[in-house]
């Protein structure tokens, strides 16, 4: 008996202890039953075990046997096999969703763990200590404060070329607002999803952002300007504040929701054989659908900080236009872009001699001239010499993809010369 003792839970040797004060008369039923947290009536049921059967009487007679929650063996089959083939290096809880959503077999997470634990598919992370961060709370309203950011990854697997995902996020809701995939962080990718923002929820009353260049100038002491760079003007005239974090753990919520998009999103679009940037673009919606019914919060307040857009698209853009200020000279001409433009006149067009005109470079890409309230017509007639683009880190990948490509593409038509050479 002392042996069988010695192999009891914790829970069973409480038990034990009660009843054996029970048995001497030490304790009342009704005292033993608010120990024990049953009814008198399983008191005595159990009193009885253990007169009649001693210490093995709290023991479960289920002890040694399989579970009757067990999972069937053709079921864990399938499971092991759906694991290994098609999500091997998922995590427990997006692999249970897929096994849910595509496989049709609903079980719990932590089945699927110790699953992927037998298997060897899925190791614990060894947790470093970390630097604790004072936690800030959410901003009560949806559309106060809208945290942006890029992220470089390879997001096709090599299957299309690298890129950028711009990522908007509510920082009242943990809602994704937009999802934009871009060749690279630029300000002209960021217009475009502010674009679809305004047009979606309104104009917030902020954004959230780091210290790249596309947000703040970074140059030291800097003497001439307004200070702002061509995102700060097209939010300023938007009546968008402007805010940069001073570290990156300052916008946590974006950061940790791209640690989170470059592990689910990239998974999701391998299993729907997503390689291009147009098919990445139409898969977003329906996975931004997903994740803000999954891991959206309620905000603290019900109103929706977002000030409608009472203009029409076309005023939209004008607003997003980046603009340049030109003076004409005598013969009606200026630069721009490397290209030289002719003013076209219906008169003699001497009034327009030497007139200050407002590019406008709206965000596809067309360039309007503006004087005064009108806009006018212009012909390009000659290419200038420009210099080489500057790049920095983060479009650097863009730029190299479009070297590998041009030599791919140059490879075949230079073998075909030397074997038209050599013949």
């Amino acid at each position: 008996m002392a042996g069988d003792v010695l192999m009891l839970s914790g829970n069973e040797r409480a038990r034990l202890d009660v009843l054996r004060r029970l048995a001497r008369g030490e304790l009342s039923q009704a005292r033993a039953g608010e120990l024990l947290g049953i009814g008198v009536r399983q008191v005595k049921r159990l009193l009885r075990g253990f007169r009649a059967e001693g210490d093995a009487s709290v023991v479960s007679r289920r002890r040694g046997l399989p579970s009757n929650n067990r999972l069937p063996t053709e079921l864990v089959r399938r499971i092991e096999a759906a694991l290994c083939a098609r999500y091997p290096d998922f995590g427990a809880t997006l692999a249970a969703e897929k096994l849910a959503q595509i496989e049709g077999v609903a079980v719990s997470v932590e089945t699927v763990r110790q699953i992927q634990l037998r298997l060897g598919l899925w190791r614990a992370k060894a947790r470093r200590a970390k630097r604790v961060f004072q936690t800030r709370e959410r901003r009560p309203r949806f559309g106060e404060l809208i945290q942006i950011d890029g992220s470089p990854h390879d997001w096709f697997e090599g299957r299309g070329p690298r890129c950028t995902l711009l990522v908007f996020i509510d920082d009242a809701t943990g809602r994704l607002t937009q999802l934009r995939f871009a060749p690279a962080e630029t300000t002209r990718g960021y217009l475009e999803a502010l674009k679809g923002h305004v047009l979606a929820h309104g104009l917030p009353l902020a954004f959230y952002s780091d210290r790249h260049g596309i947000f703040r100038i970074n140059v030291k002491d800097a003497q001439s300007g307004d200070g702002l760079t061509e995102f700060g003007r097209v939010v300023e005239r938007l009546d968008i504040e402007l805010i940069n974090a001073s570290t990156p753990q300052a916008k946590g919520r974006v950061e940790r929701a791209n640690q989170t998009l470059q592990d689910r999103l990239v998974k999701e679009m391998r299993l729907c054989g997503i390689s291009s940037l147009s098919e990445a673009q139409a898969f977003a919606p329906g996975f931004v659908a997903g994740w803000n019914a999954k891991f959206a919060v309620p905000p603290r307040g019900e109103e929706d900080a977002h000030r409608p857009w009472t203009g029409s698209i076309a005023d939209l853009e004008e607003a997003l236009a980046r603009r340049e200020q030109r003076v004409l000279s005598k013969a009606l001409t200026f630069s721009a872009g490397g290209t030289r433009y002719a003013v076209q006149t219906t008169g003699p067009g001497t009034a327009l001699r030497g007139a200050r005109v407002t590019l406008l470079h709206l965000p596809d890409g067309a360039m309007r001239v503006r004087y005064k309230d009108r806009d006018l017509a212009c012909t390009p007639f000659k290419a200038l010499p420009r210099p080489r683009p500057v790049e920095d880190d983060k479009t650097l990948d863009a730029r190299l993809d479009g070297v590998i490509a041009r030599h791919k593409q140059s490879q075949p038509a230079a073998r075909a010369r030397a074997w038209i050479t050599a013949g």
